[in-house]
Formats: structure tokens, C-alpha cells, sequence
């Protein structure tokens, strides 16, 4: 493989921004300069113009469901399709999740990564914990050996089995992942008052309701639950996609109180509200936690620029719109929505009409802050001579309207559909190859490798 110059383009770190050269040989980021002299380099080797482009580390969504299989069907984007669509979005590597069959940690890793093998970019696990039992600590041993660096456990789902309902078997699962460097992620939402609303509930099911069945009341009780068992264990704890301003505040009432709490949120709570619930179309924009109020959407987006969230994900979770208007009852309805492709530029845009975030800062919530957090840094989420040459080029003048048409999820549709955005992708590196470029995609099925994570 011929050496490779990208030249002139603005190197966008999470300290700063500066025009330099990058030399990539190999799979590796040799060189970064102001300037490198074409003339001093081996004769084939391949330049890349990028006057006027951002180099920016390749993105990372920290939170995917690639082909999940769920209620008897499987999401729209397998891990092939999940791959090409995160290429068009700058992404190269992606976190997704290895459920627990509850009777190996071990086992349900392997059988995730044995799937995983057609991927075409880089890819980490959380590793699923559904259920407590007495030699769990064996298992996450066995578990960090074989690479994983996070667990994920719910607050809810009770009635499919993803809860640990015993707060002592619980706080225990904690103390273990602390002493072994796991780090603790949890969907946050409480079971108890989720399952009385539906108890008591009168009204209908409509994709509308799903909102007021799963009230924010729901996520902020979780957080402070599992906030102050971390806090008894002077732990972190991570929070997936915080999704209200009520659990905005229960995170700020723990950190006031010494607790270290991690939030991700995603672009879907940052700028949908649940009017999307309305209508024809409302079981497009059904997922868990619901869509709430621009109240909500405001918060979040004043805590993303104060510095308060660390994580922008997307919970990527495709189904066809067929699938997706097979019911109209909230119950029943596939939940989840397409999102990986959508993630930098619906960033960037934001970025930019806001005027109160960089982007520097846009590179450390979706590339240098997750690789660091989930134990990839400095292969990954870098420019650092000597790591990964994952590398996306991205055009920060392009405007282009997001739909079904110019995006490439096999679900069909974008949440997103109809927003005016300006930032492109338009060149994506992963480990100095070539998997897009100029919309043409050149990813490899199983040229994805499995990273360890270094916690």
C-alpha cells in the first residue's frame, strides 16, 4: 500500500486547530506537520488535497444496535449495512452491545463477536449483565481477559428479564466491576413507577402516550438510584442517553453530592420532540426513553455546551418503516431509530447556529472523549503520530438536506428527515484504507477488527 500525504487540511484536535499535513504509511499516522515536502517522499506516494476540509479523528458512536434481534425480527442494518452507512458518516468505529444469555458473560461475548465478523469498520462491546449470580465475579474477570471494559445494566425490562431488581445484588455487581476497572453503564428509567403507570393507566396506546407511560419522572428516579450506590462505592457511573431535563437535574444533585456521573445523550433528545409521536408517522419516532418537550431538548442542549454531558451517541436501533407502522400501539411497536450516519452533522449544524461550541469541542464528544472513557485512546479518537490512521475528511461549508434519499440506513427513513444541515463527510480513513470517498463506498466485509479496551 502507497504511502499517504493529506495536505492543507484543517487539523481539528480537541485542543486546537491548526493547518498541517498528515503522512499516513501502513495502517499508522507517521507524520503531522505544518507542511510536508511532497518531493521528500517516496514517489508513489498518494496526495490527498484538502485545502478547505477538516481533518477530523474518525468518529466514534459509543452506543449501536447492529443487527438485533428483538421481539422475533431483526433490525434493518445488519452489521454490513450498519458498516457502510457509518462510513458515510465519518464514523470508524462503533460500541455496540453483547447481551446476557445468563448463563455465560463469557459465552454470550463470543457468540456476539462471532456475528460481529462481517464488520467493515472497528468495533468495541459493552457487555450486557441481566442477571446476578454467585460467581459474577469469575465472569467479569473472564470478560475484562477477553477485552471488554464496560457492563450494561438496566433499571427496567423487568418483565423480559433485563433487570437486576435486588439493590444488594445490584450494589454488589458495582463493587466488583470498581475493583476489576469495569465501568458501569445504565439505561436509566424505574421500573416500579413505569410498571404503576401502566397499571393504572386508562387512556390509550398511541405513539403519543408512550411519552406520558415513560415519564421523565421515570429516568430521573433511576439516575438517583444507581447514582447513590455508586456513590456509597466512590464510583463512576455512566448514564446512556439521558433524554429530560428531570434527569438533568437528578445528575446535578449527585455531582453536587461528590458522585462522578458520566452522561451520553443523543442528537434525537437534543432536537425531536414528541410531537413527532403524532399522526400517521408518530411509530417512526417511537424508542425508549420517549421523546419529550422542547423544554427538555433546551436543557440538554444548554448542559452539552456548559461542559455537563461527555457523550454524544445515537442509540442506533434501525427498523424498516414497515416494520416500524406494523403496529400502532406503543406496546408493540419496534422501538429504536436509525442514527449513526445523521450524528457529525447534525452536530456541526448545531455547532454552528448555536455559536456556542467548537469544533474541538464537537471532536471530544463524539471521537477523543469516547475512545478515552471506553479505554481506545490513543489508537483511536487521535491524530497522534504513531496510532490508528482513522481519519475522516469533512467538508464544513456543505449544505445538504437530511432524508431518505441522501442518507443509507436500510430502515428506509431518517428521523431527521427534512433538516437543513451544513457539514459533509467526504473522505473516510480507517486505518489508513480508503472505505469512502466521494460517495462511493469501498468498505471490506470483515476487514473490522474487535478492540480491546485498556482500563
Amino acid at each position: 500500500m502507497s504511502d499517504i500525504l493529506i495536505k492543507n487540511g484543517l487539523v481539528v484536535d480537541t485542543e486546537w486547530m491548526r493547518h498541517y499535513d498528515i503522512l499516513i504509511s501502513g495502517s499508522k499516522i507517521v507524520r503531522v506537520a505544518p507542511a510536508i515536502d511532497v518531493a521528500t517522499l517516496p514517489p508513489d506516494t498518494m496526495v490527498v488535497h484538502a485545502d478547505g476540509l477538516c481533518v477530523l479523528p474518525g468518529i466514534i458512536d459509543a452506543h449501536t444496535h447492529y443487527h438485533l434481534v428483538s421481539r422475533g425480527t431483526v433490525t434493518a442494518d445488519s452489521f454490513e449495512e450498519g458498516s457502510r452507512l457509518a462510513a458515510f458518516g465519518g464514523v470508524t468505529t462503533v460500541v455496540d452491545f453483547a447481551d446476557d444469555n445468563k448463563i455465560s458473560l463469557l459465552d454470550s461475548l463470543h457468540a456476539r463477536r462471532r456475528e460481529m465478523i462481517p464488520m467493515a469498520i472497528d468495533y468495541a462491546l459493552h457487555q450486557g449483565v441481566y442477571k446476578y449470580r454467585a460467581d459474577i465475579r469469575r465472569e467479569l474477570e473472564s470478560i475484562k481477559r477477553a477485552g471488554i471494559g464496560t457492563l450494561k445494566l438496566f433499571t427496567t425490562y423487568k418483565d423480559v428479564g433485563y433487570l437486576v431488581d435486588n439493590r444488594d445484588e445490584l450494589k454488589s455487581i458495582f463493587s466488583d466491576a470498581k475493583d476489576l476497572g469495569l465501568m458501569v453503564t445504565v439505561h436509566c428509567e424505574d421500573d416500579e413507577i413505569v410498571t404503576s403507570i401502566s397499571a393504572n393507566w386508562k387512556g390509550t396506546y398511541k405513539p403519543i402516550d408512550h411519552a406520558a407511560l415513560r415519564p421523565a419522572e421515570a429516568e430521573a428516579a433511576a439516575i438517583e438510584y444507581v447514582g447513590r450506590i455508586a456513590g456509597e462505592l466512590d464510583m463512576p457511573i455512566y448514564v446512556v442517553h439521558l433524554s429530560s431535563k428531570k434527569g438533568l437535574e437528578s445528575v446535578r444533585r449527585l455531582r453536587m453530592d461528590g458522585v462522578k456521573v458520566i452522561v451520553e445523550t443523543t442528537p434525537h433528545y437534543l432536537f425531536l420532540t414528541k410531537e413527532k409521536l403524532e399522526g400517521v408517522d408518530g411509530p417512526l419516532y417511537v424508542m425508549t426513553p420517549p421523546l419529550r418537550t422542547a423544554e427538555d431538548n433546551e436543557a440538554l442542549q444548554e448542559a452539552l455546551v456548559n461542559g455537563e454531558i461527555q457523550v454524544v451517541a445515537t442509540d442506533h436501533c434501525s427498523f424498516t418503516r414497515e416494520q416500524k407502522l406494523e403496529s400502532n400501539d406503543c406496546r408493540t411497536i419496534y422501538p429504536g431509530i436509525p442514527g449513526t450516519e445523521e450524528l457529525l452533522p447534525l452536530l456541526h449544524t448545531f455547532a454552528l447556529t448555536s455559536g456556542k461550541l467548537s469544533l474541538s469541542q464537537v471532536v471530544n464528544l463524539v471521537s477523543t472523549g469516547p475512545a478515552k472513557l471506553f479505554g481506545l485512546y490513543p489508537e483511536k479518537g487521535s491524530l497522534e503520530v504513531g496510532t490508528d490512521a482513522d481519519i475522516t475528511l469533512f467538508d464544513p461549508d456543505y449544505n445538504w438536506t437530511l432524508s431518505k434519499d441522501t442518507i443509507h440506513s436500510a430502515s428506509g427513513y431518517t428521523a431527521y428527515d427534512g433538516f437543513n444541515v451544513t457539514g459533509k463527510v467526504v473522505m473516510t480513513y480507517l486505518r489508513g484504507r480508503l472505505i469512502m470517498g466521494d460517495g462511493i463506498y469501498l468498505g471490506l466485509k470483515g476487514d473490522g477488527k474487535f478492540l480491546r479496551a485498556r482500563r
